[in-house]
């Protein structure tokens, strides 16, 4: 073990070395790639979704402008401003690490991030969503279809079945994302992380990002559908 770290040092390598790299630029790039791939599937299944999304909001326009105006728009904003801020504590997290700054800063950051996220998911779940039940506006749990809508009214709920489906797959990748970053801040909080070697911090990042980056489409794409000139539900 001591020549082992005694041949990393002589070749500037970090204890976190893997053997199978050349050096920990190859093994980060390694690590990089590997994300991008995973990037890459991710992107193309919620842009299936939201291809199909698009196609019913042309086909059924009116409706899909009914059921957005019916959304708390509030809720859709804050939850952005949340997010955009999240990622900006993870990526202070990164930049800390990248500097050489000790543990314990690194941990805040990412513990901040994890906050937000809680946040948002409360917001979602223990207020919009219990909202959006309370006025039955859940497709198979008493969806009321009122008169005001007209004929459009009758796809409406098409709308919010892309609304819930779209928002809580986006919520399952923030509660898998939660733990992992917990997890990377007890490394943190044990100094795993320095200038040289922070790349499972970096990739969990761009996880992070990416979620973000999804729900900045999700919010003008739900919320903000062909204005927000309806109010009383429609009437």
């Amino acid at each position: 073990m001591a020549d082992m770290a005694a041949h990393n040092a002589h070749h500037g390598q970090h204890d976190a070395f893997q053997h199978q790299f050349e050096d920990m630029e190859q093994q980060r790039d390694a690590g990089t790639f590997g994300m991008w791939v995973f990037l890459a599937q991710e992107i193309m299944f919620f842009g299936g979704i939201f291809g199909a999304y698009i196609v019913y909001r042309v086909l059924f326009h009116d409706a899909f402008e009914i059921g957005s105006n019916l959304l708390n728009v509030r809720f859709g904003a804050i939850n952005t401003i949340v997010l955009i801020a999240s990622s900006l504590t993870m990526a202070m997290a990164i930049h800390s690490a990248q500097a050489g700054k000790k543990g314990k800063t690194q941990v805040m950051y990412l513990l901040l991030t994890v906050l937000l996220g809680v946040i948002f998911l409360t917001l979602k779940f223990s207020f919009e969503w219990r909202t959006d039940y309370h006025e039955h506006l859940i497709p198979g749990f008493g969806f009321v279809i009122r008169n005001a809508w007209g004929g459009a009214g009758i796809h409406v709920p098409l709308f919010f079945c892309f609304y819930f489906f779209m928002t809580g797959l986006h919520a399952l990748h923030m509660i898998i994302g939660i733990p992992i970053i917990l997890v990377i801040a007890v490394m943190a909080w044990r100094n795993r992380f320095d200038e040289v070697y922070y790349a499972p911090l970096e990739m969990v990042g761009l996880y992070w990002h990416f979620v973000d980056i999804v729900w900045i489409f999700l919010f003008p794409l739900l919320y903000l559908v062909g204005g927000r000139y309806l109010s009383n539900g429609g009437q």
